[in-house]
């Protein structure tokens, strides 16, 4: 007897803002207002409407900002996903080189895109690049932790759970790890 499916984990080469699925993965900065990298071309290709979502969120809900670790879920503005779930990676140049910290972007994205019902969801690779974690070490934690979750909620709507890398080197990281 077996349990429930679980979800398809796959690693491509792309755009993460041109992805169709329901959940795209936005590599943010606390304050959600938009930034450089993932979080900019996110913001960039969801117009107006995602940056206006972001402002009440920081009004009403979260005042303070995002926390490193934590996730929370706006719509999409003009992307092809029905939703943005935002997450804030830990900053290695910042002293936060917790790999628990790292894990944990990734399992709460998934609990919340689960609470929504999607059935697909796409990251990007969250704190590698400009937060100054290396390809390969975002990759083995990224991993895991989406393989624990998706072992822990088989019954949840997630079906598929993309990474969607924008370089060579960074798809390979994930290749890797995720045996292919």
């Amino acid at each position: 007897m077996s349990g429930p499916p679980q979800p398809i984990v796959v690693a491509v080469l792309g755009d993460l803002t041109t992805q169709d699925v329901d959940v795209v993965v936005n590599a943010a900065n606390s304050s959600l207002l938009g930034g450089g990298g993932v979080d900019g071309a996110i913001h960039a290709a969801a117009g107006p409407a995602l940056l206006a979502e972001c402002r009440e969120l920081r009004r009403t809900r979260l005042p303070d900002g995002l926390p490193v670790g934590d996730a929370v879920a706006t719509g999409a503005g003009e992307l092809r996903a029905r939703w943005v779930v935002h997450t804030v990676g830990p900053n290695r140049h910042a002293g936060q080189a917790e790999p628990a910290l790292l894990a944990s972007c990734f399992t709460r994205s998934l609990d919340v895109a689960a609470d929504l019902g999607a059935r697909s969801v796409a990251f990007p690779a969250v704190s590698a690049g400009v937060y100054g974690w290396a390809a390969d070490d975002v990759a083995r934690v990224a991993v895991a932790a989406v393989r624990a979750w998706c072992a822990a909620h088989g019954g949840s709507s997630v079906a598929e759970v993309r990474f969607v890398l924008f370089s060579p080197p960074l798809l390979a990281a994930f290749e890797a790890q995720l045996g292919s």
